[in-house]
């Protein structure tokens, strides 16, 4: 295997996770106050009320500046896949560029047609034709993370496509079933559940602090009662969806799964590790095993969570490296072996195919074709297959907090929304300011869902087809350094821009 730059690869990876937080940081907000703007006027125009009208426009005023800044910094990231990951689109382009393709053309140009009638049509446009505008936009912008999330969901499980040995490229076949995997479903449906969220909780937050200052109390309860609400549905929808995608991680990527639970020993009537402590297991040697120092665990549960079945069997971490024949599990061992040997088919087809050999031709397409579906695999091939590990801490506490935090939100929605109906949350002090200081968990929790997907599925850029250390572009560690860097000035620049911004508005008041 040729040379490979770690440093190049570290670095290209540092940068994609510094743009793709950072603008997630800006789109979840995007999602949701979309939706909940779009109630507010909903409102308005059914009763006359020309309070709803002021407070659909404030929470608009802050819509605003947050999808500006989302929108610039989403461009940037979609340009590093030419820039830093070439191989990567190469390889896959012709499928990973069909959903962005459609995002920008139906989507974006939904959302960004409608969005100018939005903010500048009161007084232009019809009452209903402004409400229309409205809702198309938030349309638009969840039509937007519909086709992004296909395409990372695509990325996680690989369907619907077929390899072309003459161009060296992944083709799609099946546009269906990209569109409609179930990683693509279940991701899409949660993902968008978090970000309406994460906007009822910034809602109700800042509705909380208009309380304590005593400041438009009348407009901050209802935006309390219309954010807790919407947020309720949504943390409950979460749950949901959160089960079904835990399923489908279990079924399609098992090692992240395995990952997620600190499960290294396969089992049948799998515990739930409900709260761990690890610690590292120095009996292991060449590989950092991880520990339970204490733990909480509910028995059978993971196994249901995995298969609906309390007695299926879990594979854990050394199922999958070192192979499991009773559960037909192989090891990595096997499987780098087999890609290595499409890998090496691949190249002897494309050699018989220039010298005009098509018997030797044929002969390497069956090989290839048979052992294709461990062809990211090969790239490991003499390497220690501990690498293929992906880091088990990150994953296992950052799948619980996520877990924890989405508990307090939906608690924390439920005694506003009560609290507010009856008419007794002005004297809730403790209530109140619990509201506001969730604002910043409510992004924490959102990128620590971001941190369970990714990292856990380390080190796949698609899943078991390509690794990181094939996708990157021909580049200098250095280069990517320094635009690492001019990054990272820039996008928190913009961050600081926006919440001095949002703060003035805010301040400003309704």
């Amino acid at each position: 295997m040729n040379f490979i730059d770690f440093s190049l690869v570290d670095w290209s990876r540092a940068q994609f996770a510094l743009t793709a937080m950072y603008h997630w940081l800006f789109v979840p907000l995007t999602l949701g106050l979309s939706f909940i703007i779009a109630f507010m006027e909903t409102i308005y125009v059914k009763t006359g009320d020309e309070e709803w009208k002021r407070l659909t426009k404030f929470w608009m005023s802050l819509f605003g500046i947050n999808f500006a800044i989302g929108v610039a910094t989403g461009l940037i990231m979609e340009f590093q896949f030419g820039t830093n990951w070439s191989n990567y689109s190469w390889f896959v382009g012709d499928i990973f560029g069909a959903p962005l393709a459609i995002e920008g053309i139906m989507a974006f140009f939904l959302e960004t047609t409608f969005i100018a009638v939005m903010f500048f049509g009161w007084n232009k446009v019809s009452k209903r034709f402004h409400l229309l505008s409205t809702w198309l936009v938030a349309i638009g912008s969840n039509l937007s993370a519909l086709w992004i999330l296909v395409a990372n969901g695509w990325m996680q499980l690989p369907v619907g496509m077929k390899f072309n040995p003459d161009t060296a490229r992944n083709e799609m076949v099946d546009f269906w079933a990209v569109l409609f995997s179930p990683m693509a479903i279940t991701k899409f449906l949660h993902t968008v559940a978090s970000g309406y969220v994460l906007a009822a909780l910034f809602v109700t937050g800042i509705s909380a602090w208009f309380l304590l200052k005593n400041r438009d109390v009348k407009l901050a309860k209802r935006s309390i009662v219309v954010a807790s609400a919407f947020g309720l549905i949504a943390s409950l929808f979460i749950i949901y969806t959160g089960d079904g995608s835990a399923r489908t991680v279990a079924q399609h990527q098992p090692m992240k799964f395995a990952a997620m639970e600190n499960l290294y020993k396969g089992q049948q009537n799998a515990p739930l590790a409900v709260f761990g402590i690890l610690k590292q297991d120095k009996t292991v040697p060449g590989h950092k095993k991880m520990d339970f120092l204490a733990e909480i665990e509910i028995p059978d549960v993971l196994s249901y969570m995995a298969f609906l079945d309390p007695n299926a069997y879990v594979p854990g971490i050394y199922d999958l490296v070192h192979g499991n024949p009773q559960h037909g599990i192989p090891s990595y061992t096997d499987r780098t072996e087999s890609g290595k040997t499409a890998i090496e088919a691949l190249a002897a087809y494309k050699n018989a195919k220039t010298a005009g050999n098509d018997s030797l031709a044929k002969v390497s397409l069956i090989t290839f074709e048979k052992h294709y579906p461990d062809f990211g695999y090969g790239y490991y091939a003499g390497r220690d297959v501990h690498e293929l590990i992906p880091p088990v801490a990150t994953s296992f506490y950052s799948f619980r907090i996520m877990v924890f935090l989405g508990i307090h939100f939906l608690a924390l929605f439920l005694v506003l929304l009560v609290l507010t109906v009856r008419n007794r949350i002005e004297n809730k002090t403790v209530i109140l300011y619990t509201a506001l200081w969730t604002i910043p968990l409510a992004y924490i929790a959102s990128m620590l869902g971001w941190i369970v997907a990714e990292v856990g599925r380390q080190p796949w850029v698609i899943q078991d087809i390509l690794p990181t250390i094939a996708a990157v572009s021909q580049l200098k560690s250095s280069s990517v350094q320094l635009t690492f860097w001019l990054f990272a000035v820039l996008f928190t620049g913009l961050l600081i821009a926006e919440i001095g911004i949002m703060t003035k508005m805010i301040k400003k008041g309704i």
